[in-house]
């Protein structure tokens, strides 16, 4: 039925039926909408367990930044999910069942589209985001051999990233005619939020200042990810000004914005965790020789793909035209970023053939390879099913190095002598928490070990909801079949008896 043609945002009213016939947009609808619900099932899941399964002794102000960072993002989630779904929802009546949510000659508003999108599309950045700086923030004080400066600080900053993203999605909209107070109030917001996003660099960069630097691949791409990001933000910035950002709307300056923030800055820290834990997740090392290579390759690539298009997007070249008159004289940037392209394309092809070849060919990578900080690095690699043998306890943020270096373990800031007050003691059990495995006499009690129950209901539920999209889309009768598999897997999945921990 063809792809969906609308661009990523899909402003309305060119999604309706009147303006584009074929399925590619019914596809897109459906297919978010499936998506959707996974993320919120992922993002329930995720809250539940880091709230509620914490190790003894790890209150919230011990987790790792990535464990906040998760924390605060599976929130968002599950806020900014729920308004795209409603804008979803309307736009699959409007084709489907007449309705006219989005056309203005029957009463209906296109710029409620931009809004209902919005609220939720920035958010979105920051669900993208948040991981990558919690990443980020395991990695720099890994290999600079310091502990994260201002760990409470990074934390909030986070916390008021994700809060504030809620207040600033109307700078995507200067250009619809919203008004000079909308505008000067959204401009503001925008302005604002770069606060705790400096901080957090601030932070970075204090942690790294005179500690002992490994220049790792992970730590490269951490040290990337952090240059990338600021000149992102910097042109970010730039779209806060509402006279300013009316010059670049629909421009390429907003693609080289964008893509400085979510490949320089959320993918180059996803090569970074990748180097960082693939040891941990495959008991084998990632060449750093072509891991070398391959953040060169990406880092020179990246930005000779998309600096340019600064240029020639303040030129006035506009997105999502395939060919321009030599007058706007684009041409040469255009053809870097063409090359640039191609390396990062070699790059990848670089990252892809030392990922499977380490996978078999690596250098084993033990249980600890980067001297690590946190639990994972306790446990065997590549780790068991069950994860620990025993729960470990907790004794600090950083609790792992003072147990390996025989420090003598103090409270910190956030907790008591007697814990927290959320129910997670900061006092031991009894002896270390950690032998040389992770799985040492003295760890905490043997306890049941917790894996969920093995269940083929959830993939029912999945098979149904997927019938029933394909259905609304070719015929109805098979929205009936699809739900009526989905209710009685759901059903089903109720009547499962729970599998006492002894059994595993």
């Amino acid at each position: 039925g063809g792809s969906p043609n609308a661009g990523w945002f899909s402003y309305a009213n060119i999604t309706e039926k009147p303006f584009n016939l074929g399925h590619g947009i019914d596809f897109w609808v459906l297919g978010l909408l499936l998506l959707g619900v996974a993320s919120l099932a992922a993002a329930f899941n995720f809250i539940v367990t880091i709230i509620n399964m914490r190790a003894p002794g790890m209150s919230l102000m011990r987790m790792p930044v990535f464990v906040w960072m998760t924390l605060v993002t599976s929130f968002l989630i599950v806020t900014a999910f729920p308004v795209i779904t409603v804008a979803l929802i309307e736009l699959m009546f409007d084709r489907k069942f007449g309705t006219n949510f989005f056309m203005p000659g029957a009463g209906g508003d296109p710029l409620l589209w931009q809004h209902l999108f919005w609220v939720f599309g920035h958010p979105e950045v920051y669900i993208l985001i948040l991981p990558a700086m919690g990443i980020v923030s395991e990695v720099l004080p890994t290999y600079s051999r310091k502990p994260l400066f201002g760990y409470p600080v990074v934390v909030f900053s986070g916390i008021t990233i994700g809060f504030m993203g809620w207040m600033v999605w109307s700078h995507h909209m200067f250009t619809v005619g919203l008004g000079p107070v909308a505008n000067s109030v959204f401009a503001l917001t925008t302005m604002a939020i770069a606060v705790p996003t400096g901080v957090k660099i601030f932070n970075w960069m204090a942690t790294m200042w005179r500690g002992s630097v490994e220049f790792k691949t992970a730590m490269l791409f951490a040290v990337g990810f952090i240059a990338m990001f600021i000149i992102g933000g910097l042109s970010g910035i730039m779209h806060s000004v509402p006279p300013s950002d009316a010059q670049q709307q629909d421009t390429y300056f907003i693609v080289a914005h964008i893509h400085y923030v979510l490949f320089g800055g959320a993918i180059f820290a996803v090569f970074s965790g990748i180097y960082y834990w693939f040891p941990k997740a495959s008991g084998r090392l990632l060449s750093e020789g072509w891991g070398k290579l391959h953040f060169w390759l990406t880092f020179i690539g990246f930005n000779v793909t998309f600096f340019p298009m600064h240029i020639s997007g303040l030129l006035g070249m506009p997105r999502r035209i395939y060919t321009y008159p030599a007058s706007l004289e684009v041409g040469a940037y255009n053809l870097m970023s063409t090359i640039g392209a191609f390396v990062l394309m070699l790059s990848l092809l670089v990252f892809l053939y030392n990922f499977f070849r380490s996978i078999r060919h690596g250098e084993a990578a033990g249980n600890d390879p980067w001297d690590g900080r946190t639990l994972e690095w306790s446990i065997p690699s590549p780790p068991p099913l069950h994860n620990f043998d025993r729960i470990p306890i907790v004794h600090g943020r950083d609790s792992y190095w003072e147990e390996k270096q025989h420090r003598k373990l103090a409270p910190v800031a956030g907790g008591s002598a007697n814990g927290d007050g959320d129910g997670h003691s900061s006092q031991p059990r009894h002896g270390s928490s950690y032998g040389s495995q992770g799985h040492g006499e003295g760890a905490g009690e043997h306890q049941g070990i917790h894996i969920p129950s093995p269940s083929i209901m959830p993939l029912l539920i999945a098979l149904g909801l997927t019938i029933a999209a394909f259905g609304m889309i070719y015929n109805l009768a098979f929205v009936f079949i699809g739900v009526f598999t989905s209710l009685v897997a759901i059903y089903g999945w109720t009547l499962e008896p729970p599998v006492a921990p002894e059994k595993h």
